[in-house]
């Protein structure tokens, strides 16, 4: 065989193996420098602004990155509002009412669209504000390879078992994110993003009055953290709105305060906890409470594989004027 010939069949298998493993050559670091190229300021001045009004919105928008990639790619699907006919992602259990910064993303669409007409997906603007959301609270800033295209799609049951609940021990874990081309580690790292936001009371509570057949309350709960959590979720409480933080010491701030926690038998979820019961995510946990630089690189490095996920670039999908409505 020729040596160009080679070539050919190695750019092949090449680029099948990127297929494979969720990466899309199309993306690239600054990618609307010639079209727009204000695109990344605009929505990184969005975000700081969503910010001020509301701390809390920078985790809201980086959770809303994770379950929009986690379900049919990073296709802002999940910036979808639902129709008589069709319930869309943002309405399935998973999503509301916990997802928030929606307005962000439609304050950042607005303004494109106003300088930069059908140029800027939603797919991206979702990124770039939760790399800027990780910025503005602390973390480790990093370049999000853009060129996304927005999803024709959004179904609320697409959400059913994609999204990984609150309850789910360390092997669901694994199994789920390894179905999304993760490893282990990649998991426990991604979990820290729970470093800030808050939690509805309903996705612990059971931890503490109704654990199992045995025992009202997790025994791997810290005893003083669990009288602290029944004070603020009262049990029969059905106020929707009464929320905790989910990293109390620091919940506007990403470190590495969600490890310390667990280690500390603090951690608010079950799939928090249960990172403590494998010997090689125990260690991962220990690792990330040690060193925060270590944890902050390799939580920038796969929030940027987690962007790639499932992207849809070129002639595929669309970009929307609007972020809640298909064209």
């Amino acid at each position: 065989m020729s040596p160009h010939n080679l070539n050919s069949v190695f750019i092949v298998l090449f680029s099948i193996l990127l297929c494979q493993l969720g990466v899309d050559s199309q993306l690239q670091v600054g990618f609307y420098t010639s079209s727009c190229f204000a695109a990344e300021f605009v929505v990184k001045e969005e975000v700081r602004k969503g910010f001020i009004g509301n701390p809390g919105v920078a985790a809201g928008l980086v959770r809303l990155h994770f379950h929009d990639c986690f379900v049919r790619g990073c296709d802002a699907s999940v910036l979808i509002d639902s129709t008589d006919s069709n319930t869309a992602e943002k309405d399935a259990p998973a999503n509301n009412p916990s997802l928030r910064g929606f307005e962000v993303i439609d304050n950042a669409k607005a303004r494109l669209e106003s300088i930069c007409k059908g140029v800027v997906s939603c797919a991206d603007i979702v990124a770039f504000a939760a790399r800027d959301s990780i910025e503005i609270t602390g973390g480790l800033g990093y370049d999000v390879p853009a060129g996304r295209k927005d999803g024709r799609v959004s179904v609320a049951s697409d959400t059913f078992t994609n999204l990984p609940p609150p309850t789910f021990n360390v092997n669901q874990l694994t199994q789920l994110f390894a179905n999304k081309g993760f490893t282990q580690e990649e998991m426990v790292t991604l979990s820290g993003g729970h470093t800030i936001g808050r939690s509805h009371c309903g996705a612990f509570s059971n931890r503490l009055y109704s654990f199992n057949a045995t025992s009202t309350q997790d025994p791997s709960l810290d005893p003083s953290y669990a009288a602290q959590l029944k004070k603020q979720c009262p049990q029969g409480n059905t106020n929707p709105n009464l929320v905790v933080a989910m990293n109390p010491s620091s919940p506007v701030t990403t470190d590495v305060g969600y490890y310390t926690d667990i280690l500390a038998n603090r951690g608010l979820f079950t799939s928090d906890q249960t990172l403590l019961t494998n010997s090689a995510t125990a260690n991962q946990v220990k690792q990330n409470a040690r060193d925060p630089f270590l944890w902050n690189r390799k939580f920038a490095a796969a929030m940027v594989k987690m962007g790639r996920l499932g992207v849809l670039t070129g002639n595929a999908g669309e970009i929307r004027e609007n972020c809640r409505v298909f064209n």
